[in-house]
C-alpha cells in the first residue's frame, strides 16, 4: 500500500471509531431512536446527492426489497443497539466488542454459503476471538454493563449477517455507492414511523447544540464521508487493505474517548482486545495464504 492509502485507512478508522464518541455526545440530550434517525436520514440525503452528481442513478426497483433488509441488518439494528448500550458502557468498550464483527461474519458465512466454509484454522481464530469476549465479560451479570455488552455483541452479529447478505448486490450489478445510498434511504423510511411513535420528536425539548452537532457528525462524517473513503480505498488498494480497518477502529475509538471524555479501558478489556485481534490476525493469515 502507498502512503496515501495508509492515510485514508487511518482516516476511515477515525471516522468509524469517532461514531462511538459522537454517540456518547448525542446521548447527552437526545433519545436513542432520534440519534439513529438523524444519522441515517441526513446520510441518506448526502449520499443520494452524491449518486446524482456521479450520474450513476439510483438502484433498480427490483433490488429495493433486498436493500431494505440490508438497511435493517447493517444500520437500524446495530446503530440502535450500540446507542442503547452506550447509555451504560463507554464508547471505547463498545468499539472493542464491535471488533468481533468478522468473527460473526465467518460463522454466518459457514451456515449460509457454500464457498466460505469454516476451516480448522478459521475455527481456531474464532475461538481465540470469543475467548477474548469471555475475558472481558468475566464477572458481569445480565444487567447493567453485562446487558449492554451483550447488546454490542448483538450489533456485531447483525453486521456479520449483513456482510453475507450484501454479497448479492455486486452480482445484481449494483455499485457500492448505489448500495450505500439505497440502504440508508430504506433505513430512513423504515425507521421514521417507529421513531415518530416512540420518541414523539414534537414533544422533545431543545437538546442543545452539542448533541445536534454530534448527530450531524455521525451522519456526515461517520456515515457519508466514511462510505466515500471506504470505496476509495477499496478501489485503490483492495479488500485486504480494507480489512485492516477492523484492527484500527478500537484504538481510534479508545484514543478519542480518552482525549475528549477521559475514558479508560480496564486491564481485562485490553486482554480481551488482544485475544480478539489475535483471532482476527489468524483468520487473515489463512485468507492471505489461500490467495
Amino acid at each position: 500500500m502507498k502512503a496515501i492509502d495508509w492515510i485514508l485507512l487511518w482516516t476511515l478508522s477515525l471516522l468509524w471509531g469517532g461514531s462511538f464518541l459522537f454517540n456518547e455526545l448525542a446521548l447527552a440530550g437526545l433519545p436513542a431512536l432520534t440519534i439513529v434517525w438523524g444519522r441515517v436520514g441526513l446520510a441518506a440525503v448526502l449520499l443520494v446527492l452524491v449518486v446524482r452528481v456521479s450520474e450513476q442513478g439510483l438502484p433498480p426497483l427490483a433490488v429495493w426489497p433486498a436493500l431494505a433488509v440490508m438497511g435493517v441488518l447493517n444500520n437500524l439494528v446495530p446503530f440502535t443497539l450500540f446507542v442503547l448500550a452506550q447509555g451504560q458502557i463507554t464508547g471505547a468498550l463498545a468499539s472493542v466488542l464491535n471488533a468481533t464483527t468478522p468473527l460473526f461474519t465467518v460463522l454466518v458465512a459457514h451456515v449460509a454459503t457454500v464457498d466460505e466454509r469454516l476451516t480448522p484454522a478459521k475455527a481456531a481464530g474464532v475461538g481465540l476471538g470469543f475467548g477474548g469476549v469471555l475475558v472481558m465479560m468475566a464477572g458481569e451479570d445480565l444487567g447493567g454493563d453485562g446487558l449492554a455488552m451483550l447488546a454490542c455483541l448483538g450489533a456485531a452479529l447483525s453486521y456479520g449477517v449483513a456482510g453475507v447478505w450484501g454479497r448479492r448486490f455486486r452480482a445484481a450489478g449494483v455499485t457500492p455507492l448505489q448500495t450505500a445510498a439505497g440502504v440508508l434511504t430504506c433505513s430512513t423510511v423504515l425507521l421514521t414511523p417507529v421513531w415518530l411513535a416512540v420518541d414523539q420528536p414534537w414533544a422533545l425539548g431543545w437538546p442543545g447544540w452539542g448533541p445536534v452537532a454530534a448527530v450531524v457528525a455521525l451522519a456526515s462524517l461517520s456515515s457519508a464521508v466514511a462510505y466515500l473513503i471506504f470505496f476509495r480505498i477499496l478501489a485503490r488498494a483492495g479488500a485486504t487493505a480494507i480489512s485492516l480497518v477492523t484492527f484500527l477502529i478500537p484504538f481510534s475509538a479508545a484514543g478519542l474517548g480518552w482525549v475528549v471524555l477521559g475514558e479508560r479501558l480496564e486491564l481485562r478489556h485490553f486482554a480481551g482486545l488482544a485475544l480478539i485481534l489475535g483471532g482476527l490476525a489468524l483468520m487473515e493469515r489463512v485468507r492471505a495464504a489461500r490467495r
